[in-house]
């Protein structure tokens, strides 16, 4: 698909993440009340405005007079398609109602973003192999290094859907119970192995009450996010054993600000891996279920020096988010508008592509050294900006950033 050019300049720039076959939605302030925006260009689109103002109809009754796009993902793909048509309209080259748009556009530099839906429920998968078979190999040796039902069900846990924050918002390093190999007894501590999962985050915009096949999921998805699932290694290595990952998970997880919608990403559909054990049949694709989005880590010190850490792309998924929300269903669990299902961590084949500290450094014992920076795991300061975006023809779609800053942990957390 070439590019759809719009009225506004900046966004038919090759290098701008959000031109008009985006359309990615978000929450944005500029002092006052919380709005529903579309980001264009360098600009925020107040599609709350345009409701308002009767520009733009989705139904009989306002959906976006909430700070937050549940409403509408409430209402179905076929909104979500009209949606899109609408806007493209008004926004397109040479749309007859710009004068009436013009007044509703904000500059981007100037706006407050917020968190762009509110989270029914967070779920984390442990679904890219490379992520898998490092840590896997780190704990256990090579030989053992995925568990036995692995490559049969994309593994998960249900994490904190009050602890998903909005990027932009610090992250204090977190205290806990943490236990070495030659500690006699655990211990109450600051983590010292604090680290980020770079992850893509998908939305479900509508709910189920039973299972549901892969198809269907994909159309139940109504869109994708950047996520960074802060994990607090040491905490998880004393915890997590039988049940799996707990308070190691629930200090914060950072979503980028912008909701990319599953539509915008259709050009770029891959398929998954090959299968060396087949699947069962109620996880089988019947066709391309990832995305060829390229993502970066980005680290920048307490004092200013920034390095890229890693990259890798999000098709080196073993499980698509769609396998992932069907596997979710198989039970009759329901799923509700606004569950946040994390990818796992992305990984990629090589040492430069591993989306965590615990995989670049390989558990402390090769720290990274980039740009005079040297890490085996975070330090307080440290900033991690995630990015991401696809490659169209001549035109990107963007996902912005994900950023989150790590702050010393308190003194004491139980002072009151």
């Amino acid at each position: 698909m070439p590019l759809i050019r719009a009225w506004l300049e900046a966004a038919n720039q090759p290098e701008c993440d959000f031109p008009l076959n985006n359309l990615p939605l978000g929450v944005f302030s500029t002092g006052g009340t919380y709005r529903c925006g579309v980001a264009i260009g360098d600009q925020i689109l107040d599609a709350t405005g345009l409701e308002e103002a009767g520009l733009l109809r989705l139904g009989d009754m306002p959906v976006l007079d909430q700070p937050g796009w549940n409403k509408l993902m409430a209402l179905g793909p076929a909104v979500w398609a009209a949606l899109r048509a609408r806007l493209t309209d008004l926004l397109r080259e040479a749309a007859p109602e710009q004068d009436q748009v013009a007044p509703f556009l904000h500059p981007m530099h100037g706006a407050r973003m917020h968190m762009p839906f509110t989270v029914a429920e967070f779920t984390d998968f442990y679904a890219g192999r490379h992520h898998a078979t490092n840590v896997g190999t780190m704990f256990r040796g090579a030989e053992n290094a995925l568990p036995p039902n692995w490559l049969h069900i994309p593994i998960g846990y249900n994490g904190r859907a009050s602890s998903v924050v909005v990027s932009g918002s610090p992250v204090r390093r977190p205290w806990g119970q943490i236990k070495g190999p030659d500690d006699a007894k655990p211990r109450f501590a600051p983590s010292a192995r604090f680290d980020l999962e770079l992850e893509l985050g998908a939305i479900v915009g509508q709910a189920s009450n039973g299972p549901v096949t892969v198809a269907e999921a994909d159309q139940m998805i109504f869109g994708y996010v950047l996520l960074n699932d802060w994990s607090a290694r040491d905490i998880q290595a004393w915890e997590y054993q039988p049940l799996g990952p707990f308070q190691a998970k629930a200090t914060a997880t950072s979503i980028s600000p912008w909701i990319i919608m599953r539509a915008a990403l259709e050009p770029f559909r891959v398929s998954t891996p090959a299968r060396e054990v087949p699947l069962l049949p109620h996880l089988q694709e019947r066709g391309p279920m990832l995305y060829d989005i390229a993502l970066q880590v980005d680290l920048t010190s307490h004092d200013g020096q920034s390095v890229t850490i890693a990259r890798t792309n999000y098709r080196e998924m073993y499980y698509s988010s769609a396998q992932q929300l069907a596997h979710h269903t198989t039970s009759g669990c329901p799923m509700r508008v606004g569950d946040l299902l994390g990818s796992g961590t992305i990984s990629g084949p090589t040492k430069d592509s591993r989306g965590s500290l615990l995989e670049l450094g390989w558990g402390g014992k090769e720290p990274i050294q980039a740009g005079g920076i040297t890490r085996s795991f975070l330090e307080d300061g440290d900033t991690i900006t995630l990015r991401g975006a696809t490659q169209g023809d001549g035109y990107r779609i963007g996902f912005g950033t994900c950023e989150g800053t790590v702050l010393p942990a308190l003194t004491d957390p139980y002072e009151r």
